[in-house]
């Protein structure tokens, strides 16, 4: 349980410079925002920005940074809850506890094995549950609906909601993707070494001899100068996948809600469903690429055939 403590605050210490409304712009937390200029468009969707709500000491606080807490205190409550009891036959929420736990460790252990399960595990459940939660959370009715705003000749317009989606701001997502990079290279050094994780990068695979060998050599350098470039590039494409779909999805369904005036509850019903699967999908897609990425720089070349009946 440390570790996902560990991991919260690393993630919710961790913000983009200018990424979030700077404090000037933001209402205070305790007091009515003042009026929206005309620069503000009535059918304006989900802000790009998360809204800072308040600067206690010089921190910044965030409406989605607030969703976050919320999530990983729920998280953390219900699986303390879920193993305080613990019984021989598990009943309640011990036995959904425990067929997550044992459902996601038997997946991955099907992926990338039992040896490297053993040490990655925490983390790719953490990562899997927090954002399958966090997306499902954004999707309660008062997320993005509850906070400040102006009255239009189409009503009440939230322009600076108390609750963001978590994953519905680049931050959140971005800091996963660096924290995982940093597991990601301190993983591959304990299973390959520093030699071994050079030897994965650069060196030529294969039996060759004479000229073919060194073109080889050439060919896999300039390979492993591309992967490289590749991994740096890693915490952006994750980042950016996980938060364009969620920050889309959002958008879609407060765009439905306006579309037909006086029908605005009733025309995203279908589409929750639709994001409920999108939200899981993400949760898996995003643990399923950092789990092969793990596989991919930390897995052995198999013993060749003189090697093999040794």
């Amino acid at each position: 349980m440390w570790r996902i403590i560990l991991m919260w605050l690393l993630l919710n210490g961790l913000t983009v410079p200018g990424a979030i409304v700077k404090a000037s712009e933001a209402a205070p937390l305790l007091g009515a925002p003042k009026p929206s200029s005309s620069a503000h468009l009535e059918d304006a969707g989900l802000p790009q920005s998360a809204v800072e709500l308040a600067r206690p000491s010089g921190f910044s606080v965030t409406n989605s940074m607030v969703v976050t807490w919320i999530v990983a205190i729920g998280l953390i409550v219900f699986a303390q809850t879920a193993t305080r009891h613990m019984k021989e036959r598990p009943e309640g929420l011990q036995n959904f506890w425990e067929w997550m736990v044992e459902s996601l460790h038997d997946f991955l252990e099907g992926v990338i094995g039992p040896a490297l399960v053993k040490r990655t595990f925490w983390f790719f459940a953490s990562i899997f549950i927090f954002i399958l939660f966090a997306n499902w959370v954004g999707l309660i009715p008062g997320v993005g609906t509850i906070g400040w705003g102006h009255e239009t000749s189409e009503g009440f317009h939230i322009d600076q909601p108390l609750f963001r989606g978590v994953n519905a701001d680049l931050n959140m997502t971005l800091a996963m993707a660096l924290v995982f990079c940093v597991c990601w290279v301190y993983w591959a050094l304990q299973e390959v070494g520093p030699l071994g994780f050079l030897k994965e990068l650069f060196a030529p695979k294969g039996e060759t001899a004479g000229f073919l060998k060194v073109l080889m050599v050439v060919v896999f350098f300039a390979s492993g100068c591309l992967e490289i470039i590749s991994i740096l590039f890693r915490p952006v494409s994750l980042s950016f996948r996980l938060y364009g779909n969620i920050f889309a999805g959002e958008n879609m369904l407060e765009t439905m809600g306006r579309l037909i005036p006086g029908f605005g509850w009733l025309l995203p019903i279908p589409f929750y469903f639709l994001e409920l699967l999108v939200g899981l999908v993400q949760a898996l897609v995003f643990m399923l690429l950092t789990a092969v990425f793990t596989l991919l720089i930390c897995q052995h070349e198999e013993a060749g055939p003189a090697e093999a009946h040794s």
